[in-house]
C-alpha cells in the first residue's frame, strides 16, 4: 500500500506535466506543487506556495492575467472541467504558452479544490505567431526583424521584394536588398521614422500588435503604400523579434491622394488666376486652372513638355524686359535648386499681356506638393490694395483677399469653423503649418476631420484667447518666432467675416507687421519681489501682481523649474513632462524652444529673467532669488509648517510625485 502511495507521488511529481493544486476557497491559492512544474517555470515549490494568496498568477503573464483571473473565478463555481491557454513568465524572464486544464472536486469538509495539468504548447503557438501560413503565394509581403535600436532584417518573403522593386544585384553594383536587411528604417521616408519607432515602441512594450497605414521607399526610389501590421513573437531560438505582413495599397492611396489635390486645387482657385501643375520626374506642365481666361481655356489638363509649356503657355506673353528673369528663374526650378528648407515658397514679380491685350503686373509663387509635383500659381497684382478694404462687406471681401495675397506673402491659411467651434484646414501654405505648431505630415490629418479650436490651437505659440479674438474682431496681432532669422515677429491676422452660413469658409492671412516694436515692459510695482504659490493652483506674483501668462505651456514649464528646486532639467526631460505621450524628436523640441522663448520674453517684459538661469539648453530657476511658499515649508521652520494643507501644483498630473512626498512627510 505504501509503495502504491509512493508511486503516486511519483507519478504527480515526475509523469503529469506541470502538475498542481488549487484550494479554491477565498482566497484561491495553491496547496501542492509537483516537481515538473517547478522545472517548467524555474521557481521552487516554497517559491509558489503560500496560505492566503496566489503566488502562482504572479508567474502568468501581465497581458494574460485578467483571462487567467477569469478563469479561476468560473473554476469557484462548482465541480466541472475547464481548460484556458494562457502564458507563463519563467524565472529567467522566457514566456512559456501553456494549456491548464483543471478538474475540481468538492471534498467531505465541503472545500473545494482543483487539479492543474499544464501542457506546453510553446512551439505550436511560436509557429503561429511566426505567420508561417504566409506562403510565396499569398499576395502580402511579410518581414521578419529584431527589436534592436536599428532593427536588422532576418527574414523578407518573396512578394514583399516585388512590392519594394529591389533590383537585381550585380557584379560591382550596390546590392540595396542586403543593404535594406542591415536597417529596416532605410526602408522608411526620413518624416514616417518617428512615427513608425513610437509604433514599435509601443508594439514592444504593450506585446500586443499594432495595424496601419504606412510608405515605404522602394528600391528604384519611387514610394510604395502599404496597410500592414506589426506584431511582437518569440522565435525559435527563444529572442523577441517584430514580424510584420503588409498589403500593398499604392493605387488606392494615390486615388485619395488625386481627390485632396483636387480639393486643394479648388481652395487655391479662389486665390489665384492661373494655376499650373510642374510634374519635374514626368518633365510635363498642365494648366489645370485659368479661370476665364480664353487664352489658357484650350490647354486646360493637356500635359505638354516642360520646354513647351514655358515657351507657348508662360513666356510669350512676358513682357520682354522680364523674359531672361522669369526664364532664369523658371531654369532654377526645372534644376530644384529653388527650394530650401525652412524658406519661404519661391515667388517672382514681372509683367505680362493679359488676355484683354493690356500689359499688367503678375505675381507668381511655386508651391510645393511633393518631391516631384509643385503647383506654380499667379494671379494680377492691382497697383494699390488698401488693408482696409478687408473691413468691407462680406460681399467684396473674398475678392479683396484675392487681391492682397500675393502681395503679403507671409501665409495664407482657409478654415471651416463652425458654430459650435469646431476648427477644419482646408489648406494652408507651405510656411503656414509651423505658425500653428504642427509639421506638414502632422498637418494633413487635421484636414481630414473637425477639430476643437482649443485643441487645435495648443501647439501654436498663440492662445486660445488670441484665436478666438481673431475670429470675433476680425483681425489680430500675433508674436512668431522666425527659426530663420532667429528673431521673434509679430504676425498681423485678418480673417473674414462670418456669413450667415456658420459652416462656410473663413479665410485668415497672415503677414509680418512691419516696424515691429519691441515689447512694452509692465507697469512694473516698485516691490519687484517675486512670490510663488504652489500649494494649490500655481501662481507668480512680482509684487502683489500676478504674473498674466499668455501660453499655458511656458507657465507650466515654469512651475516645472520651481518644482525641481533649483536644478538644472534638461530639453528632453521638459519635453516629457510638457508633452508626456510624445517622444522627444525634432518636432517637440522646437515645440519646447518656442515654450521656453515665450517663458524668457514674459518673465523680461515683467523685468524679473534674472530668477531663471540657462546653460548649454538647461535650465533651473534660482531659488535664492524667488520667495516660494514650497521652499519654506521644506525649510522645517514651524513659521512655515502650516501652508501645505495637502494639495500641490493642482494644475498638473506630473506633480502627483512631489505631492506624495509631501504627503508622507506631514504623516
Amino acid at each position: 500500500m505504501n509503495d502504491i502511495r509512493t508511486n503516486m507521488e511519483d507519478i504527480l511529481n515526475q509523469r503529469i506535466s506541470g502538475f498542481h493544486q488549487y484550494v479554491l476557497s477565498d482566497p484561491a491559492h495553491l496547496n501542492y506543487v509537483s516537481q515538473n512544474l517547478c522545472r517548467m517555470v524555474g521557481f521552487q515549490a516554497n517559491e509558489l506556495l503560500h496560505e492566503s494568496k496566489d503566488l502562482y498568477a504572479l508567474l502568468v503573464h501581465p497581458a494574460d492575467r485578467l483571462r487567467y483571473s477569469e478563469f479561476i473565478s468560473n473554476l469557484t463555481r462548482k465541480e466541472q472541467i475547464l481548460t484556458e491557454e494562457y502564458r507563463l513568465i519563467k524565472k529567467d524572464g522566457t514566456i512559456l504558452f501553456v494549456r491548464d486544464t483543471v478538474t475540481t472536486e468538492r471534498l467531505d469538509d465541503n472545500t473545494l479544490v482543483g487539479y492543474s495539468v499544464l501542457t506546453d504548447i510553446t512551439n505550436l503557438k511560436s509557429e503561429n505567431l511566426n505567420l508561417q501560413f504566409l506562403n510565396e503565394t499569398i499576395p502580402c509581403g511579410f518581414l521578419k526583424y529584431t527589436c534592436e535600436k536599428q532593427p536588422r532584417v532576418t527574414y523578407i518573403n518573396q512578394t514583399m521584394m516585388d512590392i519594394l522593386r529591389f533590383p537585381e544585384a550585380k557584379d560591382g553594383e550596390l546590392d540595396y536588398l542586403e543593404l535594406y536587411k542591415s536597417n529596416i528604417f532605410l526602408m522608411i521616408p526620413m518624416e514616417e521614422r518617428r512615427r513608425f519607432s513610437k509604433y514599435l515602441s509601443r508594439v514592444y512594450s504593450a506585446d500586443a500588435p499594432i495595424a496601419g497605414e504606412m510608405t515605404l521607399l522602394r528600391g528604384d526610389g519611387t514610394r510604395a503604400h502599404v496597410f500592414g501590421w506589426v506584431t511582437k513573437c518569440i522565435n525559435e531560438q527563444g529572442e523577441a523579434e517584430f514580424q510584420s505582413v503588409c498589403m500593398d495599397i499604392t493605387k488606392r492611396h494615390q486615388a485619395r491622394k488625386e481627390a485632396e489635390t483636387q480639393r486643394y486645387l479648388k481652395a487655391l482657385a479662389d486665390v489665384y488666376d492661373k494655376i499650373f501643375e510642374f510634374n519635374l520626374d514626368a518633365n510635363s506642365v498642365k494648366c489645370l486652372y485659368s479661370g476665364d481666361s480664353s487664352m489658357f481655356k484650350h490647354f486646360e489638363g493637356i500635359a505638354m513638355q516642360i520646354d513647351d509649356a514655358l515657351e507657348k503657355l508662360i513666356m510669350g506673353p512676358v513682357d520682354s524686359g522680364d523674359c531672361h528673369r522669369v526664364a532664369a528663374f523658371f531654369q532654377d526650378f526645372c534644376q530644384r535648386k529653388l527650394y530650401e528648407p525652412g524658406a519661404k515658397p519661391p515667388q517672382i514679380t514681372y509683367s505680362a499681356t493679359s488676355s484683354d491685350g493690356e500689359m499688367k503686373q503678375y505675381n507668381g509663387i511655386f508651391i510645393k506638393v511633393d518631391e516631384s509635383v509643385s503647383f506654380f500659381c499667379c494671379r494680377n497684382v492691382p497697383e494699390s490694395v488698401e488693408t482696409e478694404a478687408l473691413r468691407t462687406e462680406n460681399v467684396k471681401l473674398r475678392q479683396n483677399m484675392k487681391e492682397l495675397v500675393m502681395q503679403f506673402t507671409d501665409g495664407l491659411a482657409a478654415f471651416e469653423v463652425s458654430a459650435d467651434g469646431m476648427v477644419k484646414p482646408l489648406y494652408a501654405s507651405e510656411n503656414i503649418c509651423e505658425f500653428f505648431g504642427y509639421t506638414k505630415e502632422e498637418w494633413l490629418p487635421l484636414m481630414e476631420k473637425s477639430t476643437p479650436l482649443e485643441s487645435f490651437g495648443a501647439y501654436s505659440e498663440a492662445s486660445y484667447e488670441e484665436f478666438a479674438e481673431l475670429l470675433r474682431n476680425g483681425e489680430a496681432e500675433f508674436t512668431y518666432f522666425d527659426y530663420t532669422t532667429k528673431a521673434e515677429r509679430r504676425m498681423k491676422a485678418i480673417c473674414s467675416q462670418r456669413e450667415p452660413n456658420s459652416n462656410s469658409p473663413r479665410y485668415v492671412m497672415l503677414y509680418s507687421v512691419e516696424g515691429t516694436k519691441q515689447s512694452e515692459r509692465k507697469n512694473l510695482p516698485e516691490n519687484r519681489t517675486v512670490s510663488i504659490r504652489t500649494f494649490g493652483y500655481f501662481d507668480v506674483f512680482v509684487g502683489e501682481k500676478p504674473i498674466a501668462f499668455r501660453n499655458k505651456k511656458s507657465k507650466e514649464l515654469f512651475a516645472l523649474l520651481v518644482d525641481r528646486k533649483g536644478g538644472y532639467i534638461t530639453s528632453e526631460e521638459a519635453i516629457s513632462f510638457l508633452w508626456e505621450d510624445e517622444p522627444s524628436n525634432t518636432v517637440t523640441l522646437s515645440r519646447y524652444r518656442k515654450v521656453a522663448l515665450r517663458l524668457k520674453n514674459t518673465l523680461e517684459e515683467y523685468g524679473i529673467a534674472h530668477v531663471i538661469e540657462a546653460v548649454d539648453g538647461k535650465r533651473r530657476i534660482v531659488p535664492e532669488k524667488v520667495k516660494c511658499d514650497l521652499y519654506d515649508y521644506l525649510t522645517g521652520k514651524e513659521e512655515y509648517g502650516q501652508l501645505f494643507k495637502g494639495s500641490y501644483l493642482s494644475n498638473y498630473s506630473w506633480a502627483e510625485t512631489t505631492l506624495g512626498e509631501l504627503t508622507n512627510n506631514q504623516n
